[in-house]
């Protein structure tokens, strides 16, 4: 892992490329992954970490390396279609239908199959747009699932852009007036704008560590060379819903969700308490636990405590 990150270096026991045939992709893509550990010489239930974005990358994933190393639990990271090492389709910019969650579903659902996973059984930890996609994922009742962790995800994507504008409004009023002149003028990706974002905004509702851990930036650097999956699925902004994703909702389908479910959020995050609440209330048996020391990413921000939460709920205890 990059330095400055919490936790040591470690290398995977394998990584590599599945294939995964999309009808309609024009090429032969594949699924970049890597796993920690062995997946059926351990009598642990295996965890797949699925990353956030839309159009992130499995990098900052890695900040999960202690349930193997603390906690002896395999893990499974991978990069989504268009993200990271995966396949990048360029070329499909724009084509909402074609970048849709039932793409990111079947993706998913063909590594379980070619890890043998589906067979073996796993537990899924899912974060922010991981979370989201992991939710509906869930509720389709995929062979193989054992737990389910719905990590700082809102269960409908209209919930977190009412909970940033919230946010926005309570910003001071110098703040909120040059994000509105620069929105006016089409200038969000200039300094100002990206300097408010960065500074103050993200600091207070993303993550309040300075600096931001080298892999987590490395994660969004994936987004900034290619911002095809981002831009198709919710655009640009922050700030409006927009893309594939504008309508996106689990609230009706959280009732089919059976497997024990954990879900987390933090303090003032795009994932608020109103957000998650259709997870909480609606999936029989839900547990929920907020980090109120944390915004968007308690697995940096209270480390520890995340962890051993993690752990005691894969665990069973």
């Amino acid at each position: 892992m990059a330095s400055g990150s919490p936790y040591p270096t470690l290398q995977p026991t394998k990584q590599g490329t599945i294939p995964f045939l999309i009808p309609g992709a024009g090429k032969e893509c594949f699924t970049f992954y890597k796993i920690f550990g062995h997946l059926t010489a351990t009598n642990k239930t295996p965890c797949v970490l699925v990353h956030g974005g839309p159009g992130l990358a499995h990098d900052y994933m890695l900040s999960y390396l202690p349930l193997f190393e603390k906690f002896g639990i395999p893990l499974v990271l991978y990069d989504q279609m268009g993200n990271g090492l995966s396949t990048h389709l360029p070329e499909k910019k724009g084509d909402e239908d074609f970048w849709t969650e039932e793409l990111f579903h079947l993706e998913l659902s063909n590594l379980m199959s070619a890890l043998g996973l589906d067979e073996s059984g796993y537990d899924l930890v899912g974060h922010s747009w991981g979370g989201m996609m992991g939710s509906t994922f869930a509720a389709k009742n995929p062979k193989g699932l054992r737990k389910l962790v719905l990590s700082n995800a809102p269960a409908t994507m209209q919930s977190w852009i009412d909970a940033y504008n919230l946010y926005r409004s309570q910003l001071p009023q110098e703040l909120q007036d040059a994000l509105k002149r620069c929105e006016d003028s089409g200038t969000e990706q200039g300094d100002e704008y990206q300097g408010i974002m960065m500074n103050e905004f993200y600091k207070r509702h993303m993550m309040s560590l300075t600096p931001w851990p080298e892999e987590f930036l490395k994660a969004f650097e994936w987004a900034g060379k290619d911002d095809t999956v981002t831009s198709t699925m919710m655009g640009l902004s922050e700030f409006k819903v927009a893309g594939s994703t504008a309508n996106w909702s689990a609230a009706e389908a959280v009732d089919k969700i059976t497997v024990p479910t954990l879900v987390i959020n933090g303090k003032d995050e795009g994932a608020s308490d109103e957000s998650i609440r259709p997870f909480v209330e609606g999936i029989k048996g839900a547990k929920w636990v907020k980090f109120e020391k944390s915004a968007h990413m308690p697995v940096y921000e209270e480390r520890e405590r995340y962890f051993d939460v993690l752990n005691d709920f894969l665990e069973g205890k």
